[in-house]
This record gives C-alpha cells, structure tokens and sequence, in this order.
C-alpha cells in the first residue's frame, strides 16, 4: 500500500533562509534571529546543492558549517504557520539547522534568536565565579527566556521578518525547543496565549534536576489544551527517562512522547557524532563534572542521521496534525509509530500515560 503521507521526506519546496538584528530597547539588548521560509520555485534545487546552499560559522567551530537553504532566496508568496525554536542552554539559533530546514521546505516560517545568555554581557559567564554569583546570574538567565520568545513573536508578527512576501498566520504558532529551551516552550504557553503547538525535545523542567543541571521548574498552568510532544532520549545522562515521565504526567494538555532508544541528550542537534563526541572529552565545571564520564562513546549510540530523521519527521508531523488540522498527520501519530520508524531504520517505543504505573504495580506485586 502506498504510503500518502511522509513527513520524514523532504517537502516540496526549496528553502530560504536570512538573518535579521532585532533591537530590544527595554532591555538594551541586540538579538540575531535566524529565519528560514519556504522560497520560490526559481531557487528549486540549490538548497541541496554545496555550491549554492548556505554556510556560517559558529564560536565553537573552527570550519564553517552548512545548512539546506539559499541565504536571502526569493519568498514564495503566500501565508504560513509560524515556529519559534529555542536553543539549548550555551547553544546558538542555528543548532538544529536538519529541523529548521525541513519544516520550511513543507510550508512552514521558522525563527529562531541567540537567548539573551549569549547576547547580554552581564549573563557571560566570568572566567572566575562564586556559588552566590552563579546563582543570581543563573535566575537572570532563566527569568531572560520566556520574554526572549515573546519579544521575538512580537517583532515577527508586527512585520519584522524580513521578506514582503512572508506573510504569517498569527493562529497558526508552535514552539520547540532542546534542553533549558524545552523548559522554555513548556513554559512559555503559561504567558503568551499565541502558542497553539509544543514540541519538547528532551526538556529540562522536572521536580529533581540532576546536579549541574539547570534548576527549572513547570506548573503546566496554561488554561487551555495546547497539545503537546516529547521527544525524548532513552540513554539521557543530563535529563533522564524518569523525568520525562514526571513531566509528561503533569502535562494537563493532550499529549504525546516517543523515546528515541540508543541516544542521549544531544541527539537532537546537527551534527550528532561530532557533537556528543566533543562533550564527553569536556571538562565541565563544579557540580557537571560528572555528565561527560557518564555518557557512552557515540559508537554505541543511534546515528546522527537516525536522530535527525526522528526528530524531523515527528516533529513535522505534531505540527501538521494540531496547526493544521490535517487528517493524515493526525492518522499518523495515533498509528503504530513503532514500526513506520523500524521500517526507516531507527527503534523507538511510544509512552503511554499509564506505562510507568503499571510497571510500578508490577513491581509491588512481586
């Protein structure tokens, strides 16, 4: 039988993609924002192409990097839905280049800023730092977050994004967001009643963060069904499968989550090997000493492109089955995700709500 929805193949359209500066007065702060749209039908093909597609470069890299879109490609005409990314805790805008991507090349704006820990001096991090310091600087870092994503929806929707020809759709916003920004999209719907869609990649936010890990918290209090996926890491190190379950049974939206078996935190990234690799040769400072002798080498771990293709394709399909209403998507996820994602190579099993209590129960009545 033919398969007549994929969200795991590229979309249609070619993919453009262009930066913007956006001034934030009340909080004298500059944010680059990243943007990728679908562009029209003349760039056809020079997205995938080395000689045209887009590099850039980032601190951590000394090579420039390359992503799947035409940097300043001609809009294609027309109104889309809008997501907002946020980025990991010491990540960048362009960390999750493979999402961005393929969401614009099935129709969707994308945009995504530096979180104000990378942009605003006073939240650097001093080469020496005290328990005190860290702290108080640590909840100038988390109270930044949501209003960076607020104030970034604010400047998109008042006209700010850079082409005349992109056109957003104000009823149609998602976010998603890796890590300290998975915290971020599930607490940003607490504020901001734009936000129609979640999707948590491995979120930070749980009751009992691990040390070194962010001290986050959630309410979940968004007085309204948002409907939510957790994408999430079977071999977690920073954020374990435990405090998935936590979050997803305090989620009181409609909710989904698919674990990823064989990966860890940062298979949610571009450049998977390279980056969990660079990790675990890391000596990170006080109390996350312990996360890079804990993570196992990437050669007994899910692939880079098995993540991707994970992460792309679920997350492509959460957004059409609740922004879009499109039957198809919707089909998809309540389906057996389990084996369309064997059959593309990758293991993964689907949670339910009731698993962890009936494993629980199992475990008393032995």
């Amino acid at each position: 039988m033919p398969i007549s929805y994929d969200p795991f193949v590229r979309g249609p359209y070619p993919v453009g993609v262009h930066t913007i500066h956006a001034q934030d007065t009340e909080r004298a702060r500059s944010f680059p924002c990243e943007i990728w749209y679908p562009a029209a039908a003349q760039h056809a093909g020079q997205d995938l192409s080395a000689a045209t597609q887009d590099t850039f470069s980032v601190p951590s890299r000394d090579t420039p990097l390359r992503q799947a879109a035409v940097r300043d490609a001609a809009a294609l005409p027309g109104t889309c839905p809008l997501i907002v990314f946020s980025h990991h805790s010491g990540g960048h805008r362009r960390a999750a280049t493979f999402l961005h991507t393929h969401l614009a090349s099935h129709g969707y704006v994308v945009a995504a800023l530096d979180h104000s820990e990378m942009v605003a001096p006073e939240l650097a991090r001093p080469s020496e730092e005290t328990a005190e310091q860290l702290a108080v600087r640590m909840e100038a870092m988390i109270a930044s977050r949501v209003p960076d994503i607020r104030f970034l929806l604010d400047r998109l929707l008042d006209g700010a994004a850079g082409d005349s020809e992109i056109r957003l759709n104000a009823a149609q916003i998602g976010i998603v967001g890796h890590s300290f920004g998975g915290w971020t999209a599930l607490a940003t719907p607490e504020v901001d009643e734009r936000i129609r869609a979640v999707v948590a990649l491995a979120p930070a936010g749980n009751s009992k963060p691990l040390p070194g890990v962010i001290p986050v918290k959630l309410t979940f209090d968004w007085g309204r069904d948002v409907p939510t996926l957790y994408l999430v890491a079977e071999e977690d190190v920073p954020l374990p499968l435990e405090g998935m379950y936590e979050l997803f049974d305090r989620t009181r939206s409609t909710r989904h989550m698919v674990i990823l078996r064989r990966a860890d935190h940062l298979h949610f990234m571009d450049d998977v090997e390279h980056e969990h690799e660079t990790v675990r040769a890391m000596t990170l400072p006080g109390e996350a000493a312990w996360m890079p002798k804990a993570m196992k080498p990437i050669a007994e771990l899910c692939s880079g492109d098995q993540a991707n293709l994970f992460v792309r394709g679920l997350t492509l399909c959460h957004l059409d089955a609740t922004l879009r209403g499109r039957a198809e998507a919707q089909r998809f996820l309540s389906g057996d995700i389990e084996s369309e994602l064997a059959a593309r190579g990758v293991e993964v099993s689907v949670h339910h709500r009731d698993d962890v209590r009936r494993a629980v129960s199992s475990e008393v009545s032995r």
